[in-house]
């Protein structure tokens, strides 16, 4: 039996710490589903479609990722894919507070399916995709935040 996890998030944009966890989490797992969680009352920097191209080519050189996208309840997504693990990364503290509460909350939902934490690397732990925005907003540099594909896409996307 293969073993299946979900990254779900946003990724509005994907960045490096991002990144980071779907390579680590791709090596303990068969099959990675990295999800773009769609909130319908959340509008993007960037199309669920874009979102999806730019996951795509982030992550292509990781055979067992597959990209898509879910406006389904987290939980829902992963029995859907015949998951047993949803990933979650960390990258402090404040986001302990957070998760903590979404873990719980999701074991409430279904307690088959285990909440897994993987921490940033520390040198990402700053990195957050609102932070990359402001960051594009500003015309500064990316280099190292963001994977070259996002790194062109921001630039497109505040030159215009």
């Amino acid at each position: 039996m293969k073993k299946i996890a979900v990254y779900n998030g946003t990724f509005d944009p994907v960045t490096n710490g991002h990144l980071d966890i779907i390579e680590r989490a791709a090596k303990l797992f068969d099959v990675l589903y990295v999800t773009i969680a769609i909130h319908p009352t959340k509008v993007g920097l960037f199309s669920i479609e874009k979102r999806k191209e730019l996951l795509k080519e982030a992550t292509a050189h990781l055979d067992n990722v597959i990209v898509d996208s879910t406006d389904e309840l987290s939980m829902d997504y992963v029995k859907k894919v015949d998951g047993k693990v949803l990933i979650r990364g960390l990258r402090s503290t404040t986001d302990f507070d957070y998760e903590l509460q979404y873990a719980q909350s999701n074991q409430y939902l279904n307690d088959t399916i285990e909440t897994m934490y993987l921490m940033t690397k520390p040198s990402h732990s700053f990195i957050s995709s609102s932070v990359v925005k402001e960051m594009a907003s500003y015309h500064k540099e990316l280099t190292g935040l963001v994977p070259p594909c996002v790194e062109e896409a921001l630039k497109e996307k505040y030159t215009k």
